[in-house]
């Protein structure tokens, strides 16, 4: 798993400075270290197919592996964050997204609009929203409330399903 917040990662507190962290970890600062991971993948590892895994954050970067001559053959997101149209629509494998009901990273109307992006592409997709579930599910859930547990153990389980699958 390569390092892409470079030893910097966003606290664990969640009422940070969500600007001053997302201007010292842009595309430009993250893209190069996701494809040196995949390049050595390929060449020094030799692996013939790629899946990637993102969340929050990693989401959007593992929607952009998947573009033509990035690498990754197959993606799996839980609750991505600043997504972009251009990047559902160049996919090239498989993607699949679990998200939370209540996410202001992702909201519903941004959920459907992306959902539709991705049923004009030639690749299998899938988009599933867990009730009771809030931004960040997929890593900091609260398994002592059991749809929040169930969310955070079927998000997982969908991503190996969706591997093996693909």
């Amino acid at each position: 798993m390569p390092d892409i917040f470079r030893g910097d990662p966003a606290p664990h507190d969640i009422y940070f400075d969500a600007d001053e962290f997302l201007a010292n970890h842009t595309i430009e600062v993250t893209d190069p270290i996701i494809d040196t991971t995949i390049r050595y993948m390929r060449d020094q590892l030799q692996f013939d197919r790629i899946a990637v895994t993102g969340y929050c954050f990693g989401g959007r970067y593992a929607f952009r592996s998947l573009a033509e001559g990035r690498g990754g053959d197959i993606a799996f997101v839980a609750h991505p964050s600043y997504l972009q149209d251009d990047e559902v629509f160049a996919i090239g494998g498989p993607a699949s997204i679990a998200a939370a009901e209540n996410d202001p990273l992702f909201e519903p109307a941004r959920r459907f609009e992306v959902e539709g992006m991705l049923n004009q592409t030639a690749h299998p997709y899938q988009v599933t929203t867990y009730s009771g579930t809030f931004h960040g599910f997929g890593t900091r859930a609260n398994i002592s409330l059991p749809e929040q547990r169930f969310g955070k153990e079927e998000a997982f389980f969908q991503a190996v399903r969706w591997f093996k699958a693909w």
